[in-house]
């Protein structure tokens, strides 16, 4: 069985699509109050007023989903890497080619962990200060 760079891609794409399709939107665009719904801490007034940084601001937002997204992709990665291991059949420039995609897709998962809690971090510092 011969797996393709083509159909490797497009694994890998639909699989990302598939994932921020069902957790993007409750985890990101839901800002819900435990009693009273959907943005409930706003004013009547100001329904589509929301702040730059801070807890539920519009850059906090796009930061967590851009780094969903690249553990995502980082996770699938991981899996295409140790499929491509498995299948390599002790050829050596596969299996070089497969632990390269394995090492690179964990060294992107510690990025993006570590780009979370620093983006969190300065953002708490920013705000709080």
């Amino acid at each position: 069985m011969k797996i393709t760079k083509k159909a490797l891609a497009s694994f890998a794409g639909s699989t990302a699509l598939a994932l921020v399709a069902v957790f993007v939107p409750t985890s990101a665009f839901a800002a819900t109050d435990l009693q009273g719904g959907i943005n409930a801490a706003q004013p009547s007034g100001a329904a589509g007023t929301t702040t730059l940084f801070g807890d539920g601001s519009i850059f906090n937002t796009i930061v967590n989903i851009l780094l969903f997204l690249i553990g995502a992709i980082s996770v699938i990665m991981l899996i295409i890497g140790g499929i491509r291991y498995t299948i390599s059949a002790g050829d050596s420039g596969n299996v070089t080619a497969a632990k390269n995609t394995i090492m690179y897709a964990i060294i992107g998962l510690i990025i993006a962990f570590l780009a979370f809690a620093i983006v969190n971090w300065v953002l708490k510092a920013l705000t709080n200060g």
